[in-house]
């Protein structure tokens, strides 16, 4: 009787302890995100990643489809300052693991793991690429992209793959003294790549350091330009909790709206500061539009839940953007009277961006249909997408 007493007072105490975890605070159902209970996610952050991915392929229906230039469309200048911080940064975010233990075996395998990843389905992928639609003699056409830092459009698997390494190296060697020591790290390599990065627009003053066949060739100089969102995203992620309460300030978000108009309005319209400087307004646009974004699907979370359909629909998107992103290039359409059209009839933002989010939604369709064409093969998923089915 004393054995089963007990029992019945451990189960009961578990039951009281589950149902105080699992009920709601007014504090927690307002700031804290709703992960999916299985994974643990955070579902309006993959939501967030799958409509970063619409607006990468919509950026590159209207600049290769179309044959659109920044300098006559409506829609890519902007498109630009925000699409590829949002993918680094969230790629940071997710990075950051906060009860993962490092050691020669850990960091090993995480860097190896991403190696595999990230290099041979874009090579893969860029090779069925040069073969279908390149313009170039295969080996031409392969040599050429190896030598530029977009590599064909494929720069964005090697770039990541740099940040992984260059983020666990300093990780794991920082945290040889304490979690205090790897934050302030990475906070420090965070400072160091911003300044980094604000020095490549301003070679008068620091001069043309990164004009080198080796920057170029191995794509650090596309690293360089993307890499302090990336640790931003990382650092966010350590400090969570303290960037949902300055979030919920009730000055942040209209100083936050406030700049990126004033930002922008410098780029597009005013061009007060020229030259070097307009990196300037540029570097603030793209922070403050990377902020107001996080703060809407993070404010709206109930509505990218999969218990939406459009929550559904960037959920999935958002965890299938290495699938798009390697197959997207090889079914772009060409459609250059379309850019001609919109070329002679500016400003047209709106249809601008309505005709390229709306090829760009069939394209992905698609690559999501030849994704799961492919993903029939267990070697396949595993060494084409990074993962098992």
């Amino acid at each position: 009787m004393n054995t089963l007493t007990a029992a019945m007072n451990t189960l009961t105490a578990a039951m009281n302890k589950s149902a105080t975890m699992n009920t709601p605070t007014a504090s927690s159902t307002h700031s804290l995100p709703s992960p999916t209970p299985q994974s643990g996610r955070m579902e309006w952050l993959d939501a967030m990643r799958g409509f970063t991915m619409i607006l990468v392929v919509a950026y590159h229906v209207a600049q290769f489809g179309f044959e659109e230039s920044e300098k006559t469309s409506a829609s890519l200048p902007f498109l630009v300052l925000f699409r590829m911080p949002l993918f680094f940064f969230v790629s940071g975010f997710l990075a950051y693991k906060s009860q993962w233990v490092w050691t020669m075996s850990s960091y090993g395998s995480l860097v190896w793991k991403k190696v595999k990843v990230q290099v041979l389905p874009a090579l893969v992928f860029l090779c069925v690429y040069l073969v279908l639609r390149g313009r170039l003699p295969f080996a031409e056409g392969f040599v050429h992209c190896m030598q530029s830092p977009t590599k064909g459009g494929y720069w964005f698997t090697w770039v990541l793959l740099q940040m992984f390494a260059l983020y666990y190296t300093v990780a794991a060697v920082a945290s040889r003294w304490g979690k205090r020591t790897e934050d302030f790290s990475i906070a420090v390599l965070w400072l160091a790549t911003l300044f980094a990065y604000l020095s490549l627009y301003m070679p008068h003053t620091f001069g043309k350091w990164y004009k080198t066949d080796f920057m170029m060739y191995s794509s650090i100089y596309e690293t360089l330009k993307f890499l302090h969102f990336f640790l931003l995203g990382n650092i966010v992620h350590r400090h969570w909790h303290r960037t949902q309460r300055l979030f919920d300030t009730r000055y942040f978000f209209p100083l936050i709206a406030v700049i990126a108009f004033l930002s922008c309005a410098d780029i597009f319209k005013w061009h007060y500061l020229n030259g070097q400087w307009t990196n300037l307004p540029k570097t603030l646009a793209m922070y403050s539009l990377l902020a107001l974004v996080i703060m809407f699907f993070r404010h709206y979370q109930q509505s990218f839940t999969t218990a939406r359909p459009t929550g559904r629909v960037l959920q999935y998107i958002g965890t299938r953007t290495l699938d798009i992103y390697l197959l997207h290039f090889i079914l772009l359409p060409r459609l250059p009277h379309i850019g001609s059209w919109l070329d002679a009839h500016q400003p047209n933002f709106v249809v601008d961006i309505v005709l390229a989010v709306a090829v760009a939604a069939i394209v992905i369709a698609f690559c999501l249909l030849i994704s799961n064409v492919l993903r029939v093969s267990p070697l396949f998923s595993q060494y084409l997408f990074g993962r098992k089915r």
